[in-house]
């Protein structure tokens, strides 16, 4: 490596550490530029998630922050998501841009954790959002950790040395706050707010809206809408970067089942969405692996789900659910442990774990539009994880950044 190439590195490395930089031999403090805020989702593979809901409710209240707020997006991606989204200012990951911007931000909006060998400036104010409601282990609670290239004490160090260095941590609901605290070992200061990304749930809950999502996804779908959408299986890899997806019922009996019209989407993971096979039900099934998922919500009539945390987000809509988890003992027991007892008593519809079980509940939900036996559960359930959403969350978090002040 040249002297001069040293000497580049170690000024980023200043730079992202300390917010300091060397200038004619000498060691300058960065000062913060007021109003510069820099948003990142999932490390940077999209403009979604809690941290796009609070971008947008920021650039709504003061058009000015167009100018000075930036998502850090990967480089892999960054003309993916430029064509898409042409009106917010991209920055792409880990370039000295980045670094530049990342170490003068007076804010920084996450959903995720950064390498721990990236240090915020003294100045700068770190807001994590995290990602949902927990249903699966988190952080320090995960018993083992079989991730390569850590250990499992190694994980929990990383975590807890993470989530010292956040300022505010936003908890969607009461059980999450607790379980961050601790699964984080979180001492800071926590958001009782809701989920920004849920606002929208309350906001745009109305028929026209629904109705014109409907055609923009689905084109001239007219039937009911259900959605499929399991969550991500850790042991289905074939090889490195390959992994398999099988539906765990028929579609032709699946489609005996439910309303003459209903259509079926399917969400998977992103990872898997080229192994979904519709063969023959192409005009009945659509895969909709990376399309906004509240939009989903919205469109949906009934959510077919498992172990996923969107049980949590659907919730806020009132709206029925069936889970179908096919393979409990094995996901529980051997692949992640649960915060809670999976079980029916605790959900908001109908547990199945066969085939059989799984169609005569549609058959149920065909004929009376819910899960009538489950009412009372379903309205647990929604007190116990929706009773901070108030459609409000991601405005209250752009009003701290306007203003450092928390409502």
């Amino acid at each position: 490596m040249t002297n001069s190439r040293q000497r580049l590195v170690q000024s980023l490395k200043l730079v992202a550490r300390y917010g300091l930089i060397v200038l004619n031999g000498g060691l300058i403090c960065l000062p913060i530029k007021q109003r510069l805020v820099i948003f990142e989702s999932f490390n940077g593979k999209d403009v979604n998630d809690n941290p796009a809901a609070i971008y947008r409710a920021l650039v709504r209240a003061d058009p000015q922050y167009r100018q000075t707020a930036y998502f850090s997006v990967k480089l892999r991606e960054y003309a993916t998501l430029h064509a898409k989204y042409p009106e917010i200012r991209l920055v792409k990951r880990f370039t000295p841009r980045w670094v530049w911007l990342m170490a003068r931000a007076e804010y920084w909006v996450l959903n995720s954790r950064l390498p721990n060998w990236w240090h915020a400036n003294r100045r700068t104010t770190t807001i994590q959002t995290w990602h949902g409601t927990p249903l699966k282990k988190l952080g320090v609670d995960i018993d083992h950790v079989a991730m390569p290239g850590t250990t499992t004490a190694q994980y929990h160090t990383d975590f807890v040395t993470a989530a010292s260095r956040w300022d505010y941590l936003i908890a969607p609901n009461q059980y999450s706050q607790k379980i961050f605290k601790r699964a984080f070992g979180y001492q800071g200061n926590f958001l009782p707010i809701g989920y920004p990304r849920n606002d929208v749930l309350y906001t745009a809950n109305t028929p026209t809206h629904i109705a014109t999502l409907k055609r923009q996804l689905l084109g001239d779908v007219t039937g009911p809408i259900v959605t499929y959408a399991p969550t991500w299986r850790d042991d289905t890899a074939v090889r490195p970067g390959v992994y398999r997806f099988e539906l765990p019922f028929d579609l032709g009996e699946f489609f005996q089942h439910v309303p003459e019209g209903t259509h079926l989407i399917i969400r998977p993971h992103y990872l898997v969405k080229d192994q979904v096979n519709i063969d023959g039900y192409e005009d009945r099934v659509t895969v909709l692996a990376e399309a906004d998922i509240a939009s989903l919500y919205l469109i949906t009539d009934l959510l077919i789900t498992d172990y996923s945390s969107v049980m949590f987000d659907f919730a806020n809509l009132n709206r029925p659910q069936l889970f179908f988890a096919y393979d409990l003992a094995h996901y529980r027991d051997q692949l992640r442990g649960f915060y809670f007892a999976y079980k029916s008593a605790a959900l908001p519809g109908p547990l199945v774990t066969t085939a059989r079980a799984f169609y005569d509940q549609l058959d149920v939900w065909q004929q009376a539009g819910n899960f009538p036996a489950y009412a009372r559960q379903q309205a647990a359930f929604n007190h116990r994880f929706c009773a901070w959403e108030t459609g409000t969350a991601s405005q209250r978090v752009a009003r701290l950044i306007q203003t450092g002040k928390e409502d």
